[in-house]
């Protein structure tokens, strides 16, 4: 029998592969699993948000009762961060929801359109730590604080043997304009002041970028999250898409490449149109993971040559589906994407998930 380190090591060797578009023993199962975990092991969602230590033992304890996982996306519940990324309240449950409802997200317009001249006149991170504070009232310094243990977590995962995939990760900056001023007013103000627009995000980039190089240095991952949340194409015109969303988005791509770790695009929504851009971005340093909504079959022709493609087994299935539609799916999902692909469910495995078929996704790939 393997040790835990030998089998960390094989883990991560099988995961390189796969981004290199090499031929590996088997397709690598990387699984982001949060509120589908607190499940599994019996423990309320109001627990699993508000305790980070605790929700980081229910999705370790979670991947050591589904089986040969080779690594996780998340080492504890980032539900109660979401403000300090979307610039918005959420509701979590035991707090605003009853304690086992699924987070929520309550966008709002709480940014205003003057704000954008703080932003120009004061810089980001002044405007920020006062707008999180004061108008969101979230306790940052209490959020930061329990981050402290996040070493400690990804130790946890790694010394049981499972790889931490995206140890650090941010969104594009055009998502903490859209959750501060919500989605349709940040649109708006896209066709009423774009080039006022533009020059906040310029400022939020230029700032953003310095921290997230220092984060990148420090943990030195392998894979680094970025997601551009509401970027996808069909919520855009061409132009307003390359302006707004592949610009930020390239900016940030390049700088984790430059940093010298792999890009995980994780791309919700549709971009079928605008596949083709990624083609900018270097060979064999992202991989393209779908939530589903984007064909991954379309993923493949277009970008299949170029970047590592990971997803997409869909909500639906896992939730609905019986094991044996999971099994003969993701099996024909192996068989069509070939090397350099990482099976995963497409975004998060649902809260309603059932526990046999997330076990069938696994053993489609490691044939157990």
């Amino acid at each position: 029998m393997k040790t835990n380190q030998e089998l960390l090591k094989e883990r991560t060797e099988r995961l390189k592969k796969a981004i290199l578009l090499e031929k590996t023993d088997r397709t690598p199962v990387i699984l982001t699993g949060d509120a589908f975990c607190a499940r599994h092991v019996g423990m309320k969602l109001s627990e699993f948000c508000m305790n980070l230590k605790a929700s980081h033992e229910a999705i370790l304890s979670s991947f050591k009762a589904l089986g040969d996982v080779d690594g996780t996306g998340g080492t504890f519940a980032a539900a109660a961060m979401f403000p300090l990324m979307f610039y918005t309240r959420i509701k979590l449950p035991g707090r605003d929801l009853p304690e086992d409802t699924p987070w929520q997200l309550d966008e709002q317009e709480v940014m205003t359109v003057e704000d954008y001249d703080t932003i120009l006149n004061k810089g980001w991170q002044a405007f920020s730590d006062d707008f999180l504070k004061n108008r969101l009232g979230v306790d940052v310094d209490s959020l930061y604080a329990q981050l402290a243990d996040v070493p400690l977590f990804m130790k946890n995962f790694e010394d049981a043997g499972y790889l931490v995939y995206t140890p650090s990760a941010s969104i594009t900056v055009n998502e903490h304009l859209s959750g501060g001023r919500s989605l349709p007013k940040f649109l708006r103000d896209i066709y009423k002041m774009p080039d006022k627009v533009e020059a906040v995000l310029d400022i939020i980039l230029a700032e953003t970028l310095v921290g997230f190089r220092e984060q990148i240095r420090a943990v030195k991952p392998l894979v680094v999250f970025i997601s551009p949340a509401r970027g996808a194409s069909e919520f855009y015109s061409p132009k307003i898409w390359e302006r707004f969303v592949w610009k930020y988005l390239k900016a940030a791509a390049e700088v984790i490449i430059e940093e010298g770790a792999v890009v995980d695009l994780h791309i919700d929504g549709n971009w079928e149109r605008d596949l083709a851009y990624f083609k900018q971005l270097p060979k064999h340093k992202c991989i393209f993971e779908s939530d589903g909504a984007t064909n991954i079959y379309k993923i493949k022709e277009v970008l299949g040559d170029h970047m590592c493609i990971k997803g997409d087994v869909p909500a639906a299935l896992l939730a609905l589906g019986t094991p044996d539609e999971v099994y003969n799916y993701c099996t024909k999902l192996i068989k069509d994407m070939g090397p350099g692909f990482i099976l995963a469910s497409g975004c998060t495995i649902p809260p309603n998930a059932s526990v046999e078929n997330v076990k069938a996704m696994i053993a489609a790939a490691t044939g157990k």
